[in-house]
């Protein structure tokens, strides 16, 4: 995954599977998994729930250096609306 190499992350599983509540989550444990319908939306917001799950590898909370790496690699990031 593209991102995950920027990124300089490495999950130990990507999976893909279909989420009613949430676009995409990031366990402790190193498993990323991201909604099925993710891939319908536009390229922005992929990029933004994708590399919001991966820096969580990294950031477990939303601290001022995990928001920081967003605006760096998804600009405008806040603009989008993660809710379902």
């Amino acid at each position: 995954m593209a991102w995950a190499l920027r990124l300089r992350v490495n999950p130990k599983i990507i999976r893909v599977q279909e989420m009613r509540r949430k676009w995409g989550s990031c366990s402790s444990s190193g498993i990323v998994t991201l909604a099925l319908d993710l891939m319908e939306q536009d390229d922005s917001f992929q990029d933004y729930v994708i590399v919001h799950e991966l820096l969580h590898l990294r950031f477990p909370t939303h601290g001022k250096m995990f928001k920081a790496l967003m605006t760096a690699h998804v600009p405008g990031w806040r603009k989008h609306d993660i809710n379902r």
